[in-house]
């Protein structure tokens, strides 16, 4: 069947891989699920590892008790050694997949390596991170990214493997960050063999009836096989609810706006932004 002129006319996307060091190094799955996601939309792959640049404030007196200069060089070895290993390993896994790879390493102090890694992202089109709970520095990294990047985000649990991406569900409410999600969607709609439009109804208030149906038709009027479903929270947070609705359909990608905002480093997340990030169960597309 011949493509749609308009999917013919896509450019070759990139993708950003930004791959923490420290205090803890990015999840270990990162790297083939990273590949994976690239190799199904066609993308080629930078991966730029994020090593510790710390600032020596030692005093002479710090430095004969404590040699905190020689910490110092320490951490920021293990650091550039983490940073190696995990540009070594998205090395393979490329090269085993054909996927198109360039890589890059840089340095930030411990408190601007997301701030480093956002602006990063902002030369590439989409943006993938990986994702620990308890992870400090992936979770510092993805906030980052999501409000920082102005790049739509793609947040990967460690704790699966991702797959093929031919069921996607998209979280609609009509909003502005929503339709924004949708459109940043598309190298993946295109190549969904099915589409879900999810809509949570006892949430909020919606901006009119059938919502849903309505972005669906819209879908399938583009040559897309898309339906839509409504459901309720019943008392569980959004992001649970529609995770839960997602893998219980047969999801492989769930597409949302990212609520939230930053003020001064410090990231203060939308509810259905913070349900998502506090339990992660299968790849997120995230647009903010």
């Amino acid at each position: 069947m011949t493509l749609p002129q308009w999917r013919r006319n896509l450019m070759n996307q990139i993708a950003s891989l930004s791959l923490t060091t420290y205090p803890d190094p990015a999840p270990p799955k990162i790297a083939a699920n990273a590949v994976a996601v690239v190799k199904q939309i066609g993308a080629s792959l930078h991966a730029v590892a994020i090593t510790v640049d710390i600032p020596d404030v030692s005093n002479a007196l710090s430095s004969y008790l404590l040699d905190l200069p020689n910490k110092i060089r320490e951490v920021e070895t293990a650091s550039r050694k983490c940073g190696t290993t995990l540009l070594q390993a998205v090395a393979r896994e490329a090269s085993q997949s054909g996927v198109t790879l360039t890589t890059q390493e840089i340095t930030a102090p411990p408190a601007l390596m997301g701030d480093v890694a956002a602006k990063e992202s902002r030369y590439f089109d989409v943006c993938l991170v990986g994702w620990e709970s308890d992870n400090q520095a992936a979770r510092m990294a993805a906030e980052a990214i999501l409000f920082g990047s102005g790049r739509p985000t793609i947040i990967l649990p460690d704790a699966a493997d991702v797959g093929v991406l031919g069921h996607v569900v998209i979280a609609w409410d009509g909003s502005r960050v929503a339709a924004r999600a949708v459109a940043d969607a598309q190298p993946f709609l295109e190549r969904a063999s099915t589409i879900t439009v999810v809509t949570v109804t006892d949430e909020k208030p919606l901006p009119g009836r059938d919502i849903g149906e309505r972005l669906a038709q819209g879908l399938r009027t583009r040559g897309l096989a898309a339906g839509a479903a409504s459901i309720q929270a019943e008392g569980r947070s959004i992001g649970t609810a529609l995770q839960e609705h997602a893998l219980k359909i047969g999801g492989n990608l769930l597409v949302m706006g990212g609520y939230g905002h930053s003020r001064i480093r410090d990231f203060v997340l939308g509810g259905a932004t913070e349900g998502i990030l506090s339990e992660l169960r299968l790849p997120v597309l995230l647009s903010h």
